[in-house]
């Protein structure tokens, strides 16, 4: 995924209201921006971070750039767009950069299913092959040692989507749980059973019914994104 024009620099003062943050921009000037992330964004959004931002020709947006990654004080890289996770996942499945993913003839995004009427990120589909589901969560808390956690904040949504993946499981269809690692400093993964002890225990369960975890790493910069190799992942 690149992006083009590449993204431009600038220092955030605050994140508020979930979706909005001030940030000064290399002239000096100070403006707002849209945030597209409606976590917790722990050790993402810390004031003197550098924010990289995307700016819209649309002149019906209310704000015209958008917050794609914070590099921190510490030189860590983070996608905090989350709606970007879907898209870099689909690419790299349709790069044949997942091996564990290879082989469908069709890919489809956002397909209603489930009793619980969700909707699932990715289908793949063959003729051959049992259907694979796909659910995508973009994991960005670090806590230390390269640990990487999610959810970074309660989940009901996330909690939802484990109880309709393990459903999909016991009924002899492939189910996954895919775990995109938007932070340059993660190098393995864990449910967050400190914060969302519900979810920890779901996704125990939704493995024993046989649903799949994946967790792969991604490259970030200010012009290009792409998901590059396995990390662990790691039950508590």
């Amino acid at each position: 995924m690149k992006f083009d024009p590449p993204l431009q620099p600038a220092t955030l003062i605050r994140r508020y209201k979930r979706f909005l943050a001030d940030v000064t921009l290399a002239d000096g000037s100070e403006v707002t921006m849209h945030c597209a992330n409606t976590g917790a964004m722990t050790g993402c959004a810390t004031p003197g971070d550098t924010v990289w931002y995307s700016t819209s020709d649309n002149p019906k947006r209310k704000y015209a750039n958008s917050w794609e990654l914070t590099e921190t004080q510490h030189g860590h890289l983070i996608c905090i767009n989350t709606a970007q996770a879907n898209r870099l996942v689909v690419e790299a499945i349709k790069e044949d950069v997942v091996a564990e993913l290879q082989g469908y003839e069709t890919l489809r995004t956002e397909v209603p299913y489930g009793e619980e009427r969700s909707r699932i990120d990715i289908l793949l589909q063959s003729p051959d092959k049992e259907d694979c589901y796909i659910e995508v969560k973009s994991v960005t808390l670090l806590e230390e040692d390269g640990q990487g956690f999610f959810p970074d904040t309660v989940t009901t949504r996330g909690q939802k989507h484990l109880r309709e993946l393990g459903v999909l499981a016991q009924q002899g269809k492939r189910a996954v749980l895919f775990f995109a690692v938007l932070h340059s400093g993660i190098e393995k993964v864990s449910a967050a059973k400190h914060i969302d002890a519900v979810y920890n225990q779901l996704l125990i369960d939704a493995q024993a019914l046989g649903v799949e975890i994946l967790c792969y790493q991604t490259t970030l910069s200010s012009v290009h994104m792409s998901i590059n190799k396995r990390v662990p992942f790691s039950q508590n």
